[in-house]
């Protein structure tokens, strides 16, 4: 009874196993993990593709503990363990992107409301808490010595119209793209004055990332 209980258990732990890995959710994270790593901005934030993602590492490795304890080959326990270590790696550098990004151009993404709610609430606070560290360590080291007009972290002075001194992403670099579907030709500009594009289903491409980005964010288009 308990050689047939111990392989029943055995046999469900592989069928969950067998069935985590024919989901989609880790070629899904590859995509978002290369688009946030080639996009110049930060992009909207995957809650529900994370949480997913973080399921399934906790699934992965009670299968490993429970393979080791059941004596299963090595070699396939290993094969589990290259699995979970390769989407461990993806979510870590995904996340790590991320806040990459935010640290850069945290003013920047601070005051444009449409962008601050792309990040999660773990990485909002984390963007509060680098706005206030660079405004104080800027007025004690720098600010608080300069004649009242240059005493702005965002301006170069007071007379300047805009926040001329707030970091911005280049969303006019070249990126490499690949498009999902058939996108048939749409403009690279707002002029209206250049030829319509025409991209093709996996169409690998070399393009200004401002003329595509609403195809990004449609998930249309890949970045590479």
């Amino acid at each position: 009874m308990e050689s047939g209980s111990g392989e029943g258990f055995e046999s469900s732990a592989m069928d969950d196993y067998e069935s985590l890995i024919s989901t989609t959710d880790v070629e899904i994270l590859k995509r978002a993990w290369r688009n946030e790593k080639a996009a110049p901005e930060i992009l909207q934030y995957e809650a529900s593709l994370v949480q997913r993602s973080q399921e399934q590492i906790q699934l992965m490795e009670e299968n490993i503990e429970e393979s080791m304890g059941s004596g299963n080959d090595p070699l396939t326990v290993s094969l589990y363990q290259m699995d979970l270590d390769r989407t461990l790696f993806l979510l870590r550098s995904y996340l790590r992107t991320r806040l990459l990004k935010i640290e850069k151009y945290t003013s920047h993404i601070q005051k444009t409301a449409e962008i601050w709610d792309r990040l999660s609430r773990q990485e909002q606070k984390f963007a509060k808490r680098c706005i206030d560290d660079i405004e104080n360590h800027l007025d004690t080291s720098v600010l608080s010595k300069l004649p009242d007009r240059y005493k702005s972290s965002t301006k170069q002075s007071i007379i300047s119209e805009e926040d001329d001194m707030i970091p911005e992403p280049q969303l006019d670099t070249f990126v490499v793209c690949r498009a999902k579907r058939y996108l048939g030709a749409f403009q690279l500009d707002d002029s209206g004055e250049s030829e319509p594009f025409d991209m093709d289903t996996e169409d690998v491409c070399f393009l200004r990332y401002k003329a595509i980005k609403p195809l990004v964010y449609s998930g249309q288009i890949d970045l590479v």
